[in-house]
């Protein structure tokens, strides 16, 4: 672990340390070593304070940051500091971002092209579905999906997600504690699959309301923009919609019925100015151009659709986005089922074409 990570460490634990003065120590000095080296006033009085006590406990505040970091490495948790050249661009440009974020699973995803699917917990059938097939096409064009681990549309963004590609779970806990139960394999399917549980909250820190709404900044904070599936007026999605206009990222909502009570948050977030989302289209091209930049940045390529046979293309223009089974695919190309299925297949493993349980359906 590195001494800046250990600085941070130590800074974290000072008496009357809090997250704003973790971030004043940033902006003033730029790593928290610097800021523990400091010279006495050379900081603002809220920051001298703590200091002092650093100074007149040096040894004991540098063994307790050993122990802590011991504790990480043990629980295969890493730590982001703000200071850290890791740590997300985007959100370091945000109101208030988290001095320290925690990690369990791959650090390179937090600074990939991200796009957060939020909705409701008690979330409709069809929402869900939704959510789960946005999801899956999403991820197979290259986003990292990112969610909140929560019941419902949370989780099923986040399993649409592992059908092809990655996901990041941001935490209203520590990363060592699951919350809700319930989604405790589905966290391990996250790590299992190469994606991320990410929380500002150390390990052990326990389950608390308040905790919720606030790490939904980070999940705004972190992409380049929220699809918002299924939310009433009151809910915690429109809470991180309205983070993410407020952070300057693009805002989707998904429209429905007019009677049902359960989409009036996404019909109030497209009259604030939402892009109205029926398919996949209406996001990619938003942050197309955005996705293919950041891969650039960090080193990457886009990759370019594979060439299809005649036979492929066919049958990729009547699936369409929505999902299908097999005798109404053959009925729409007037194939035999078995060549068909041949052909589905091959555009399975090109990546093009999800089966949901003997559904078929376009990812892109």
């Amino acid at each position: 672990m590195s001494a800046e990570i250990l600085a941070a460490l130590v800074v974290s634990a000072l008496p009357g340390m809090t997250p704003a003065l973790m971030r004043q120590a940033f902006r003033q000095f730029e790593c928290f070593q610097r800021y523990l080296e400091s010279s006495p006033g050379a900081s603002a009085p809220p920051l001298d304070e703590p200091l002092r006590h650093y100074r007149r406990h040096r040894a004991h505040c540098t063994r307790d940051a050993e122990l802590a970091a011991g504790r990480l490495a043990a629980l295969a948790i890493d730590l982001l500091p703000i200071t850290d050249h890791r740590y997300p661009a985007l959100l370091r440009e945000i109101d208030r971002p988290p001095p320290l974020l925690y990690v369990r699973g791959a650090l390179d995803l937090l600074s990939l092209p991200q796009l957060a699917i939020v909705g409701s917990r008690r979330a409709s059938r069809g929402a869900l579905e939704d959510a789960q097939a946005f999801a899956a096409r999403l991820a197979g064009a290259g986003f990292v999906i990112t969610s909140g681990l929560a019941l419902g549309i949370d989780g099923a963004a986040h399993r649409g997600a592992l059908a092809s590609g990655r996901t990041i779970a941001v935490l209203g806990t520590g990363v060592d504690s699951i919350y809700p139960r319930q989604h405790a394999g589905l966290a391990a399917e996250i790590l299992a699959a190469g994606g991320a549980l990410v929380s500002e909250f150390p390990p052990g820190f326990p389950v608390r309301r308040a905790s919720f709404p606030q790490r939904n900044r980070i999940i705004s904070g972190l992409s380049l923009g929220v699809l918002v599936v299924e939310a009433a007026l009151k809910s915690g999605s429109l809470i991180t919609a309205r983070l993410a206009m407020e952070q300057g990222r693009e805002v989707f909502a998904i429209p429905g019925s007019v009677h049902n009570p359960r989409v009036r948050g996404c019909h109030q977030l497209i009259r604030e100015g939402a892009a109205l989302t029926e398919s996949v289209e209406d996001v990619v091209p938003q942050l197309g151009g955005m996705l293919a930049y950041k891969a650039e940045e960090a080193g990457l390529s886009v990759a370019a659709p594979p060439a299809l046979s005649v036979d492929e293309a066919e049958v990729l223009a009547a699936l369409g986005f929505d999902p299908l089974d097999a005798d109404t695919l053959a009925d729409r190309t007037g194939m035999a089922i078995p060549r068909l299925l041949a052909v589905l297949a091959t555009l399975e493993l090109q990546g093009l074409v999800d089966n949901l349980d003997g559904r078929y359906v376009r990812i892109r």
